[in-house]
């Protein structure tokens, strides 16, 4: 790999400054001074610094965000801010893009990546990709209706045609009018039209869970961070993938 492409893969240049870093005699390589931004590197051996700064090589990112409210799961949009102005400039730089979708009033656990083909994998309706909502109700929710929806409900999808749903789990807590439900798909507002179907209106929902991880680990609206060698591996794993250095 040239060296001002990996400079620019981790996000703390781009590639033109990583050029006039090189040329500054501001990087290193295993200790030794390079000047020249088209210089080939290992990135997996040699130990690249930017003015003393050890520098890590990540050929895919994978972040863990807690979604605020008002925010819109897209990379870019005219109106309203996206879930990638909560990054750090070096992270906007990356060409992260999120795994699945939140409306602008859900909150919670997101992915954001990179890896394009893995996201395709865990999105792709055959992974079964496990996700548990938290929600409250404008109305108690009847125990023997929140059985029926278990088991699946039609709805109708954007073309006008119609679907049954896969079955899903709810559990209410005392009152009937909050409680969590776990789905495997993830179809347009799902969980919304799910009640609605029952004659009821979901007032808040968030996201706790997706594909193992867990909210609780970022409780902070609004914060994120990378995910651990450990979540990277499982995430492949439930992929199909059998580790970080495999080609997809």
């Amino acid at each position: 790999m040239r060296l001002d492409k990996f400079l620019a893969s981790t996000g703390r240049l781009t590639r033109s400054q990583a050029a006039k870093a090189a040329r500054a005699g501001e990087i290193s390589v295993c200790g030794e001074i390079v000047r020249a931004p088209d210089r080939h590197i290992d990135p997996e051996v040699d130990e690249i610094a930017w003015r003393g700064e050890l520098l890590t090589y990540r050929r895919f990112t994978y972040v863990l965000l807690n979604k605020p409210d008002g925010y819109v799961s897209a990379t870019e949009d005219g109106r309203d801010p996206t879930v990638l102005e909560l990054l750090p400039d070096e992270l906007q730089r990356q060409a992260l893009f999120p795994c699945g979708r939140l409306d602008k009033h859900t909150l919670g656990l997101m992915l954001l990546t990179n890896n394009g083909p893995l996201a395709h994998r865990l999105l792709a309706p055959k992974s079964h990709v496990t996700k548990t909502y938290a929600f409250t109700l404008r109305d108690p929710l009847d125990p023997e209706e929140a059985v029926r929806l278990e088991k699946g409900v039609w709805l109708e999808d954007g073309a006008g045609e119609r679907y049954m749903t896969k079955p899903c789990t709810i559990t209410l807590e005392a009152g009937c009018t909050a409680g969590t439900v776990v789905l495997t798909e993830g179809k347009y507002h799902q969980v919304k039209r799910l009640f609605e179907e029952a004659g009821n209106k979901v007032v808040t929902l968030e996201r706790t869970t997706f594909a193992g991880l867990t909210l609780e680990t970022i409780p902070e609206r609004g914060q994120w961070r990378y995910l651990t060698a450990e979540e990277e591996q499982a995430l492949l794993a439930h992929a199909g993938l059998s580790s970080l250095s495999q080609k997809v």
